[in-house]
């Protein structure tokens, strides 16, 4: 193997693990004792890319449409969402957030920027926050 496969393979596990434990993280910041953390995903997802179908959120979210449907269960209990008709597909029903969700959904993203923020800027110097911006425009290149 050679050693530039060998950096890119390590790069690539360390990257994924950093994601994996920097998400979970944002996610115990936003989250409230009153809703788990796959609640907040979802509530988050909902805020941002709009109603859904509880399959497409399972898909989105990676699990099993029968766990998507126990979250939001629990996200219909505490009243953070509506269940509509889908306009294209009456059979569907597409999953909204109510105005307290939307509050909700906001207050939480709000939390976890100020938690990332203010970590930013205790943990590292200036001088480091422009090398993470630097690898940051680098690692964008994976999404194009």
């Amino acid at each position: 193997m050679a050693k530039s496969e060998e950096s890119a393979i390590r790069a690539a596990q360390e990257l994924r693990v950093m994601f994996s434990r920097l998400r979970r993280r944002l996610r115990e910041v936003a989250t409230a004792d009153d809703i788990t953390a796959s609640q907040t995903a979802v509530l988050l997802r909902l805020f941002k890319e709009g109603p859904a179908s509880t399959s497409e959120l399972a898909g989105a979210e990676r699990v099993r449409p029968q766990s998507m449907a126990a979250t939001v269960a629990g996200l219909d209990r505490h009243g953070l969402i509506d269940r509509t008709p889908d306009p294209h597909d009456g059979r569907r029903r597409l999953i909204t957030l109510t105005a307290l969700g939307r509050r909700r959904a906001e207050s939480d993203r709000k939390a976890s920027e100020e938690w990332l923020v203010r970590a930013m800027h205790d943990r590292y110097t200036e001088s480091e926050r422009r090398v993470i911006n630097e690898a940051l425009d680098l690692l964008g290149r994976l999404d194009d």
